[in-house]
């Protein structure tokens, strides 16, 4: 298990929201925290620590009068930690060169792949030849309906007709280096993570996972290492101190690095 930090932007400033709540129309969002210090902080803090892997993700979409706020602090955070984040939100085969010539070490990509509920193979494969494999991280963040997981893109408003599962984990490790999964139903509420989502990943291991959602103590960072049998990276928001949350940032780092936890 590795530690993957986060820098959400939303509206130009660095936020922890409740991942649910997030509406393009009004640019709304249910805030748990804004910082004072813009995104290039938080990512040489990152650099400092040397924490690789982390990720961007640029909360409003490209049609908003924010759009261009948000990208600034995005770009602002690349520069300040070259080829050490991954950076998602309004990536397509057009654009994915650009952000990884500020500095992205992988574009992160939900929505131009999953088009119209449906996989769009064509964009995929646009976007592989764009970036390389190597430098994409597909991202399928779900929403639990029924019984099962499925996919949601733009912002995680929209429901895909694509299951999680580990059959469409191997499809698409094909075209990518990375997933990264955020639990939205538990995004930003700290309230205990997705026990069966976190199971079902944890027993698929070909390529990297980070997992995100609903981390809220030192027990369900445990429960996540257990469940994800040590496969699954992790990432902490609104639970963490550095985001005005109550656990501690540095015995985060701590834990993973060592693998233990003081009681």
């Amino acid at each position: 298990m590795e530690f993957r930090p986060c820098i959400d932007i939303h509206n130009g400033r660095v936020k922890q929201i409740v991942g649910g709540s997030l509406l393009d129309e009004g640019d709304r969002a249910k805030e748990n925290f804004v910082a004072d210090q813009d995104a290039a902080f938080f990512a040489d803090l990152y650099r400092k620590q040397g924490l690789k892997g982390g990720h961007i993700i640029m909360l409003n979409p490209v049609s908003s009068a924010y759009y261009d706020e948000t990208k600034e602090q995005a770009i602002k955070a690349l520069r300040a930690y070259p080829n050490g984040l991954q950076v998602g939100g309004g990536i397509t085969a057009e654009n994915a060169g650009e952000f990884l010539n500020f500095g992205a070490s992988h574009v992160i990509v939900t929505s131009y792949v999953f088009s119209d509920g449906k996989i769009h193979y064509k964009n995929l494969e646009r976007l592989v030849k764009a970036t390389g494999r190597e430098h994409l991280v597909l991202d399928l963040s779900c929403r639990r309906k029924e019984d099962d997981y499925y996919i949601v893109t733009d912002r995680w408003q929209k429901f895909t007709e694509e299951r999680i599962t580990e059959e469409i984990l191997n499809e698409l490790s094909k075209y990518a280096s990375e997933f990264l999964i955020h639990a939205v139903d538990v995004e930003g509420k700290a309230s205990g993570i997705e026990t069966e989502l976190a199971a079902l990943l944890g027993n698929w291991k070909k390529i990297p996972i980070t997992y995100a959602g609903g981390v809220g103590s030192f027990s369900d960072l445990v429960q996540l290492k257990k469940l994800g049998r040590g496969h699954l990276n992790v990432t902490i928001g609104s639970a963490l101190d550095l985001f005005g949350g109550n656990i501690k940032y540095e015995e985060v780092l701590e834990y993973i690095e060592k693998g233990e936890m003081e009681s």
